[in-house]
C-alpha cells in the first residue's frame, strides 16, 4: 500500500499549530487523528486520519496515554474485546498502545464500562 506521508504531513502541522487541546480523562473513548504511520504502526483511517481510542491514562494536560481501537475481529489476546463503540463491535489493540498530545483528540465518544477497563488495565500491567 502506497501511504500518502506528503498529505499527512500538512493535516500535521493544522493539527500542531491548534491553540486549545481539549480535556481528557481515563476510560474516554474519543475520535483521535493518528495520521499515517511507518510500517505496521496503527494508521488512522478516511481522509482526515482518525480512528477512535482509549485514554488509558492521562499524563498531563497535553499528553496522554491511548489505547487504539478497531473493528477487526481478528482473536488475539492483546486485542481484546471492548464492545459497542458507535454501533459497531471494537477491540483494542493493545500492542498498539502509545503517548499522545491531546490537540489530536477530536471529539469524544463516551466512556468505557468501568470493570472493561479495569481488565484492560490489568493485562497492559500484565505486559510490561
Amino acid at each position: 500500500m502506497n501511504k500518502d506521508f506528503d498529505s499527512w504531513n500538512e493535516k500535521k502541522k493544522n493539527i500542531d499549530n491548534r491553540k486549545a487541546s481539549p480535556f481528557c480523562h481515563e476510560r474516554e473513548l474519543w475520535w483521535c487523528t493518528l495520521g499515517i504511520n511507518v510500517g505496521f504502526e496503527q494508521d488512522g483511517s478516511d481522509v482526515e486520519y482518525r480512528r477512535p481510542i482509549l485514554i488509558l491514562k492521562g499524563l498531563s494536560k497535553q499528553t496522554c496515554l491511548i489505547i487504539p481501537l478497531t473493528t477487526s475481529s481478528h482473536a488475539h489476546k492483546l486485542r481484546p474485546t471492548i464492545g459497542l463503540v458507535e454501533d459497531k463491535q471494537a477491540h483494542a489493540l493493545l500492542s498498539q498502545m502509545r503517548v499522545i498530545d491531546t490537540k489530536r483528540l477530536v471529539r469524544k465518544i463516551g466512556s468505557l464500562d468501568k470493570k472493561i477497563f479495569d481488565d484492560i488495565r490489568k493485562t497492559v500491567k500484565d505486559m510490561l
